[in-house]
């Protein structure tokens, strides 16, 4: 789609649709909405008057032109109250809008930037925003479907600022807003991929392909290599399926020679079955979901990759598939994880923090000294949190706030939980070092404290987003269903802040 930013006046632009907006409890337009309104011989303040139009936030009021301006229909978008304004509701309102006229069958959207007036935020990551929102709601998966008539699609996004200046500086900012939100969406498209397209070779393939992209290296490694580190914990997994298990590791390098690391390390199961210990059989088609945690970490590799923080950022993706059979591994089985630590399998449906056990470690190896794990990892944090926040397990406070300012600023929200070191004992096994559950009681926070055992003394936080990878809390910017590209945003956010600490 072809975004643009124009220094011209809302009311001279031709347009399928034009997205103005309204403050809940205003009774009389102003700014850019006030002077569509006057073109349109007050329009606009006879339908809030009527009651029509409230200005709620995710309110999209669609008012017909006849002719008084090149738009052919205008869209209302209700900001909600003045004061709860920011930039996640710029988000919410973009994208609420733009589907709205997508539906109509409108190809040209042109829209005001939302919040940089009245709404005294900055025009700048307003202008952003409005980008990110649109194309994050616009999003669809229709990879295996054929196209018909019917489909519609918005194939031109202008926004529109009177002042050249600012204009130009919203250009660069929309730019960036698109990055962050095509990073998404490419994290989206792996996530919906069928399993038997998206196998452990596939995503390192794509992982790889990314790294090539922008210029960045890429080490894929094999299970013939990974035996050679002594990584018996992935390879435990692996070994009930036909299918090689791969580890992808992309390197950023935009501090060269500088002392801090960031690992984003993502959890890429293309497919659960949970091995031995069978999941039920309904519902088993979403374990495609299982490698959003990798899903995100190439989308985020993306963005860093565009964007050029300076601050060197290792993205590892260790990929497999869990599926029984006679070569399985097995509950009462003991393997041996790349640090020398034992860990006897307990469950071999908790497979996800064996895989990150091992990619943990060689961050290590490399260089890492902070590391973020993410992983669809248990149905515990799915109870504890829903489907509307991410949990937060780590031994680090300031990365943890770091995490958290991160998921904030993108709109994608996050929960720390406690890791006392009572839980600990959750997770001690009679026959090795450690065991892969600590049964249900805190179940998501002994998972994150089985992870630490292989962070060790490095800076380490463990995101656990079963409840948001997929089945996310309605959102506009959310898909109807499929992947959320969850949190990829965050990720890169994150290492854009630490590299501003350098």
């Amino acid at each position: 789609m072809e975004i643009r930013v124009v220094p011209k006046s809302i009311t001279e632009l031709e347009a399928d649709a034009l997205i103005v907006n309204l403050f809940d409890g205003v009774s009389s337009p102003s700014g850019a909405t006030g002077d569509v309104d006057r073109a349109l011989g007050g329009a606009i303040t006879d339908l809030i008057q009527s009651g029509e139009i409230k200005g709620k936030l995710g309110e999209v009021t669609v008012v017909h032109t006849l002719g008084r301006i090149p738009a052919r229909r205008v869209l209302v978008a209700g900001l909600g109250k003045a004061e709860a304004f920011d930039l996640e509701k710029v988000r919410v309102v973009s994208a609420a809008a733009v589907r709205k006229a997508r539906d109509l069958g409108a190809a040209h959207v042109t829209s005001i930037v939302h919040g940089a007036g009245i709404g005294k935020l900055d025009h700048k990551q307003a202008a952003a925003a409005v980008v990110e929102g649109t194309l994050l709601g616009l999003y669809t998966f229709k990879e295996y479907q054929k196209r018909g008539e019917e489909d519609k699609e918005v194939r031109e996004f202008t926004l529109v600022e009177i002042d050249a200046g600012k204009a130009r500086a919203m250009a660069d900012a929309a730019r960036v807003g698109r990055i962050f939100a095509e990073g998404t969406n490419l994290a989206r498209d792996l996530g919906n991929e069928p399993p038997n397209q998206l196998t452990p070779s596939a995503l390192a393939d794509r992982a790889a392909k990314v790294a090539e992209e922008l210029g960045l290296e890429c080490e894929v490694l094999d299970a013939e290599a990974m035996g050679r580190l002594g990584m018996g914990a992935l390879l435990g997994v692996a070994q009930g399926s036909a299918e090689p298990p791969k580890m992808a590791v992309i390197k950023y390098q935009g501090h060269p020679g500088g002392k801090e690391t960031l690992a984003l390390v993502g959890k890429g199961i293309t497919f659960d079955t949970g091995g031995i210990s069978l999941k039920p059989g309904q519902g088993m088609e979403e374990m495609k979901f299982d490698m959003c945690g990798a899903a995100s970490v190439v989308g985020a590799m993306r963005i860093i990759g565009q964007l050029k923080p300076k601050i060197n950022v290792l993205g590892v993706i260790p990929t497999a598939e869990n599926m029984p059979g006679g070569k399985a591994q097995r509950p009462g089985d003991i393997v041996r994880a790349m640090n020398g630590k034992t860990i006897e399998i307990d469950n071999t449906d908790a497979e996800g923090r064996l895989i990150l056990a091992d990619a943990i470690c060689y961050a290590r190896k490399l260089g890492a000294t902070r590391i973020v794990d993410i992983a669809t990892l248990t149905g515990a944090c799915v109870v504890a949190l829903g489907h509307v926040a991410s949990g937060v397990v780590a031994n680090n406070d300031d990365l943890a706030e770091q995490v958290l300012a991160a998921g904030k600023a993108s709109g994608e929200k996050f929960w720390r939980l406690p890791a006392y070191d009572e839980y600990k004992k959750q997770i001690k096994s009679d026959y090795a070092d450690l065991k892969n559950t600590g049964g249900r009681p805190a179940g998501a926070i002994t998972a994150g404290l089985f992870l630490a055992e292989f962070a060790e003394e490095t800076p380490w936080a463990h995101l656990d987003i079963a409840g948001t990878a997929n089945e996310l809390a309605e959102v506009a910017w959310q898909p109807n269903k499929g992947a959320s590209g969850i949190p990829a945003r965050t990720l890169a956010r994150l290492a854009l802040s630490l590299a501003e600490r350098v």
